[in-house]
């Protein structure tokens, strides 16, 4: 039996998953005498399972995290990171709140719309106040602990003072229009991107760039206070600029995931939602190193990428090595062991790099894709079949030695796939598509902690952070299926 199994191996976790209902009923044993305990492992634990691999389990944190202050309540996660600390960094976007969702947020002092309306900071009309007793919108970061306690928040429109206060325009830091990516590297940097192709004209008073596409990266100390800026705001792609941005960095355009080498203090990002490349830069003056596409190509240009369709024109047609990045390139991670894995969501994909090859990030020529060459090593295809938004959209690793799991989340079909790191093949699945607890909608970010607990961030209508505690095991082994993705059977 699941319960007798996990109570036995991990009392401080079912003592976590109780708490709250002990509190409120005298019968310590109401969620076993219920069932609730069996329910909750069976339908949030991983599925699908390989009968010849070996996987971690499992299962839903339902009470994380702690309730928020202030009334506030996050937009579309637009990035979600887990530092040294173990402390979770959530990136949202208010700007993406519903007018329900904002019923709080009253009406701005002297600000009107065309029709002389009272309206809030997202331009809702409020002309006789707040229209609900909840919510408010967030700062754009926020910090919680393991167990979900919010630690800090700053950043974005809607924390009073900051832009124009920690974020000065004149030093260089210009807020995105639309938030995503967030990294926290091993000095404790807080790094964040955008994804905006255009400055917003929406003329709330939430607006922020004003001046052209989201084409930076902004980093930041641990409370918000700006350091540098990488780029600026173009209005349009240039996925092999070296130069273009703000103090001879390299211009970016929609970047989407950013992370340091810790051992070379290279920033590498992906680049992006516009640009079709990974850019490499010295993480302490933003200056250009490298950058490089699909293959350890040079990166096409947008307008040739463009002519050749959606990556599922190209799969019907038996093309099943697009020699670019299709947009967007929407995640870059290192391993312990050198091997740089990048999202190719564009083109249902995720490649692997050695970031030792001195080929990798300098101009060079792959055009079939070849192993070995211009530092690529390997690909897989992620349920290569979708045509939706692209699948693979976030990777990380599991917390043994090896890193001997490869976590891939997958923002169409609304799973994590199990993935042995050394063969790339499939071993199991962590959540489906729905609205309960250990189900998606638009997974957008995954990380773990050094527990090997998984927290997940979702976009669009989503807009929920979640926590799955890990149990048993903490490594992948054995084979599975070669090909990742496609309809799993129901269990």
């Amino acid at each position: 039996m699941i319960l007798r199994k996990v109570t036995a191996t991990l009392p401080a976790m079912v003592l976590t998953l109780t708490s709250l209902i002990m509190a409120a009923d005298t019968d310590i044993n109401i969620l076993k005498s219920s069932g609730s305990l069996d329910r909750l492992f069976k339908q949030t634990g991983v599925y699908n399972a390989s009968s010849t691999g070996k996987t971690p389990s499992f299962v839903i944190d339902p009470a994380w995290p702690q309730r928020l202050p202030n009334n506030w309540i996050v937009g579309q996660i637009g990035g979600l990171y887990v530092d040294r600390h173990d402390h979770i960094w959530v990136y949202n976007r208010a700007r993406t709140m519903t007018n329900e969702e904002a019923g709080l947020e009253g009406p701005l002092p002297g600000v009107a719309d065309e029709k002389a309306q009272p309206i809030n900071g997202l331009g809702q009309v409020r002309a006789y106040g707040a229209i609900a007793d909840c919510c408010k919108a967030a700062p754009s970061v926020l910090e919680f602990d393991s167990d979900g306690k919010l630690l800090r928040a700053w950043g974005g429109p809607t924390d009073p003072g900051f832009i124009g206060g920690k974020c000065k325009a004149e030093a260089g830091c210009i807020w995105p229009s639309s938030e995503h990516g967030i990294y926290v590297d091993q000095n404790d940097n807080v790094w964040i991107s955008g994804n905006s192709a255009a400055a917003d004209r929406g003329g709330t008073a939430w607006t922020t760039n004003k001046e052209g596409g989201d084409g930076f990266v902004l980093k930041f100390d641990m409370n918000g206070n700006f350091k540098m800026r990488i780029g600026g705001t173009p209005k349009g792609p240039s996925s092999n600029d070296t130069h273009g941005g703000l103090s001879d960095t390299p211009q970016l355009y929609q970047a989407a995931d950013m992370v340091v080498d810790s051992a070379t203090n290279r920033l590498y990002v992906a680049d992006g939602y516009g640009n079709r490349r990974v850019l490499i830069v010295d993480a302490n003056t933003g200056k250009y190193i490298g950058h490089f596409g699909a293959y350890g190509n040079n990166p096409v240009d947008d307008a040739a990428a463009r002519a050749a369709g959606p990556w599922i024109a190209d799969y019907s047609q038996g093309n099943k090595k697009p020699a670019f990045f299709r947009n967007p390139v929407h995640c870059v991670k290192i391993a312990n062991d050198g091997k740089i894995y990048v999202c190719d969501r564009g083109n249902d994909r995720i490649q692997v790099f050695d970031k030792n090859d001195p080929a990798l990030g300098k101009p060079c020529s792959n055009p079939n894709g070849a192993a070995g060459k211009c530092g690529f090593i390997a690909e897989q295809f992620i349920s290569d079949h979708t045509n939706v938004i692209g699948t693979a959209v976030s990777m990380t690793f599991s917390t043994d030695k090896a890193q001997s799991c490869l976590y891939v989340a997958d923002n169409a079909n609304m799973t994590i796939y199990i993935l042995n790191r050394s063969n790339l093949q499939e071993l199991g699945r962590l959540g489906r598509s729905g609205r309960m607890p250990g189900e998606f909608h638009w997974l957008h970010q995954v990380s773990v902690d050094s527990k090997g607990n998984i927290y997940t961030g979702e976009v669009d209508t989503g807009k929920r952070i979640q926590k799955f505690l890990r149990y048993g095991g903490n490594g992948c082994s054995g084979t599975g299926s070669s090909t990742v993705g496609g309809v799993a059977a129901a269990k």
